[in-house]
């Protein structure tokens, strides 16, 4: 049972407090057999949903996981599934109802039952194409969160123009933060840091080649950067970029509906 749920029945008097204490230390913690432990609790005290790391994870430890936390929870992202396993997940969900969200360039997983809206705004941009997969897991992490994303793809630094139209069309729109996802020499980031007053988080990706392959030299450009305002998180981790995004957004939300 969800604690919102447990909460109303203990409001309407459906169960006893002795039963509604044994109902939230079950709640508390969620072990599955022998190989997982959920954090059900981490919505409610942080904002943030369940994420299953899919990587290196066996199918059919994957599937006894996210019905578990698909039980319990509005929604759980599943990051980094297996190429082999991707469709076989897409069936399962179908399989047993679970409401899904995907990405372009991406294997992660939204499930949902009810996505809400918090106010929150956030923006994305990418460098290029290659970035595309990067910041599609950031949305997918923001919209479980409740944050609407404005998203524009492919305005690097290459063209610079590009990137001043959706620049003003931030600003217009009001984003509470911006996302920028860039691999290369990753300058893009700093550029967009340096034209707004939003808090800015630059994450890194993994393209490039030769000297400082791999993300390094993005990594390296961004934490080495003259602009104030932009925070960085490493390589590739666009879940954790749009974590922090989502909630800069939702408590900027939260303090103008306080005042």
């Amino acid at each position: 049972m969800e604690l919102t749920k447990i909460l109303e029945s203990l409001d309407l008097g459906k169960i006893s407090v002795s039963k509604t204490k044994k109902l939230l230390s079950l709640y508390s913690v969620e072990k599955i057999e022998d190989f997982a432990k959920l954090d059900v609790g981490r919505r409610l005290r942080r904002g943030i949903p369940e994420v299953i790391f899919a990587e290196r994870k066996q199918l059919k430890d994957l599937k006894k996981i996210i019905l578990a936390a698909t039980s319990r929870s509005e929604s759980v992202l599943v990051s980094r599934i297996s190429k082999d396993y991707y469709n076989k997940i897409i069936s399962f969900s179908r399989g047993n109802r679970l409401k899904i969200k995907v990405g372009r360039n991406t294997t992660s997983i939204l499930f949902y039952k009810k996505l809400g809206s918090s106010g929150g705004k956030v923006g994305i941009l990418t460098a290029g194409t290659s970035d595309i997969g990067v910041a599609e897991e950031a949305r997918l992490m923001c919209e479980a969160m409740g944050c609407e994303c404005i998203c524009s793809y492919d305005v690097g630094i290459a063209g610079l123009h590009r990137v001043f139209p959706i620049i003003k069309k931030m600003i217009h729109e009001e984003v509470d933060a911006i996302i920028v996802v860039a691999g290369m020499e990753g300058a893009l980031a700093s550029i967009v840091s340096s034209l707004v007053d939003t808090p800015v988080i630059g994450v890194p990706s993994s393209v490039g080649y030769g000297y400082g392959e791999k993300g390094i030299a993005a990594l390296a450009s961004m934490l080495q950067s003259c602009t104030l305002g932009l925070a960085v998180v490493n390589i590739d981790n666009g879940i954790g970029a749009g974590a922090f995004a989502a909630n800069v957004a939702n408590r900027i939300v939260r303090k103008k509906i306080r005042l």
